[in-house]
């Protein structure tokens, strides 16, 4: 059974690093996997814990224009011209499992916006319940790299979001 996945959207590879870090420190709780987000990503019925983050891009989630910027600034063309959360998010419908969102952005003092907000109003409106808010990892620029220290602090993020899962979960009982 899973427990939790970890949906991420990458341009660059900083988004999945902090996914895949995660995972690994939720790992350390619950059976989880990470997934890209794909047009037929499919949320199954098991899961209790939804991760799900990306870049921030243009002050919040990514659209067709801002991916198909990154492709023209050295992202894989294929993931430009891909969907992104906000479109995965779109198709997902209604959803009670728990969530948590991250995202990964510039860190500059007083910049604006955050994919993950995002993301978590859209969660709530669709039913979901949150673990835990929304969560920023920093970036040095556009294309990165992560700053020092942010995948060994979303591994332990991921770990904190098991145990608070393990905390809210009833125990399961066999029949």
């Amino acid at each position: 059974m899973t427990r939790a996945v970890v949906v991420f959207e990458s341009m660059f590879g900083n988004s999945e690093v902090v996914a895949r870090a995660i995972a690994e420190g939720l790992s350390d709780e619950v059976p989880v996997r990470a997934a890209r987000v794909t047009p037929d990503l499919v949320l199954e019925d098991d899961v209790e814990l939804l991760v799900l983050g990306g870049p921030t891009h243009a002050f919040g989630m990514t659209r067709p224009a801002t991916r198909e910027s990154a492709g023209q600034q050295g992202a894989s063309s294929a993931l430009a011209k891909g969907i992104g959360v906000r479109e995965w998010l779109d198709g997902l419908g209604s959803t009670t499992c728990r969530v948590a969102t991250f995202d990964t952005r510039v860190h500059k003092k007083g910049l604006p916006g955050s994919a993950a907000r995002g993301a978590e109003k859209r969660l709530g409106r669709a039913g979901a319940r949150v673990l835990a808010p929304a969560t920023s990892f920093w970036v040095g620029s556009t294309q990165g790299p992560l700053l020092p220290g942010e995948e060994d602090r979303a591994r332990q993020w991921g770990n904190e979001l098991g145990l608070r899962l393990q905390l809210r979960t009833p125990a399961r009982t066999s029949g």
